[in-house]
């Protein structure tokens, strides 16, 4: 059990990292080119699909059974601490119920993609 929680965290740390470095890059895109609220928009969406999308392929290389139900762990936990971070800041979660959903939905279906296309070590 206690492989499997630190396989969690590490697979989380991963995704976590990979968000911060696209939202650095889009931080200093929107600097230097001044970019629409729409692309920078589509940019926080992708740095969502391809950070969970990232763990949730770690940890299917972490773990042999249950590849997809593990990377789908990560997409959802990883997207629970995105919206506990969101309630501190903003004291209320979104609102647009309809936003909330559709990225619960991306997290998850990318983390679990991540673990379905993961290889073994």
């Amino acid at each position: 059990m206690n492989k499997k929680i630190s396989g969690i965290i590490k697979s989380l740390l991963l995704s976590y990292i990979v968000t911060l470095l696209i939202l650095l890059l889009l931080s200093f895109l929107l600097l230097k080119f001044r970019l629409s609220e729409n692309i920078i928009s589509l940019g926080i969406t992708l740095s969502y699909v391809i950070s969970c999308f990232l763990g949730g392929n770690i940890a299917g290389r972490l773990f042999t059974l249950r590849r997809f139900l593990w990377g789908l762990l990560v997409g959802v936990i990883y997207f629970i601490f995105l919206a506990l971070i969101s309630l501190a800041v903003n004291h209320q979660l979104t609102s647009d119920i309809t936003h909330f959903f559709t990225v619960l939905f991306m997290c998850a279906l990318s983390g679990m993609l991540g673990g379905m296309l993961s290889s073994q070590k």
